[in-house]
């Protein structure tokens, strides 16, 4: 936790509750108009707990000042057309999905995979792009899951440090994916917060001026997109949307 003059913490406060208005990726609300799933009796592949679901959007995705997504897109990707901007851990209990995830909306969180939908509605109404991965040994899935819901509870970390008690969403993930030695699943690499030209997107440069803090550029972090390719995951044919309850 950061201790601030009191004659910020009110300033703080009007910002955090700003953010929470403005959601994860400047999305609107739920619009059931997304695209219809296909019969999930057709897809040999089931959702299982533990399996990480990685929100993608396109490179080339409009950037605003308001939009972390596009911050993100601009400062993590790389030559494949789309850009991981989210990543979020699915539990399967009886006849529910819910998911466990960090966003500006909700903080640290467990909600039905409905609300997930809702959250990360487009402007247009559709859906991005949602890719289910699966460690290659999922015998201890459950376990991740449940240290994840040890976090419930706690703020979105605005400043993507690793010494506090907020989580952002790749770091919730990495924190709760920890073996029977103690060690991470997942690894660690200099966080990187430039676009391809090396200059800071807008957002990355309002978000830490208003928070009074400098951009860690450098410091050791995760992100989706470079989770999304640790050799420990494997891609799965899952389409998300055939877990909805409001089809």
């Amino acid at each position: 936790m950061f201790a601030f003059q009191n004659t910020h913490t009110m300033k703080l406060h009007k910002f955090i509750f700003a953010l929470a208005i403005i959601a994860t990726i400047s999305l609107v609300g739920c619009n059931r108009n997304a695209e219809k799933a296909e019969p999930a009796e057709a897809r040999p592949e089931q959702l299982q707990t533990g399996d990480l679901v990685f929100v993608a959007l396109p490179l080339d995705y409009m950037a605003d000042t308001t939009e972390m997504g596009s911050a993100i897109a601009a400062s993590t990707g790389d030559s494949v057309g789309i850009n991981y901007i989210h990543v979020a851990i699915a539990e399967v209990a009886n006849d529910s999905v819910w998911i466990i995830d960090a966003t500006l909306a909700h903080g640290v969180d467990r909600h039905p995979l409905d609300t997930f939908f809702c959250d990360f509605t487009l402007n247009d109404g559709t859906l991005p792009q949602m890719d289910i991965m699966r460690l290659s040994d999922n015998n201890n899935a459950a376990k991740y899951v449940e240290n994840a819901k040890q976090f419930t509870g706690r703020g979105y970390d605005l400043y993507f440090l690793p010494d506090n008690d907020e989580q952002y969403c790749s770091e919730l993930v990495r924190n709760s994916y920890i073996d029977e030695k103690g060690e991470h699943l997942f690894s660690e690499a200099p966080m990187n917060f430039k676009a391809d030209d090396g200059t800071f997107p807008p957002y990355w440069v309002w978000l830490f001026e208003q928070i009074g803090q400098p951009i860690p550029q450098g410091l050791s972090g995760t992100n989706p997109n470079a989770m999304s390719k640790e050799k420990c995951l494997k891609k799965v044919d899952i389409k998300l949307t055939d877990y909805s309850k409001a089809k």
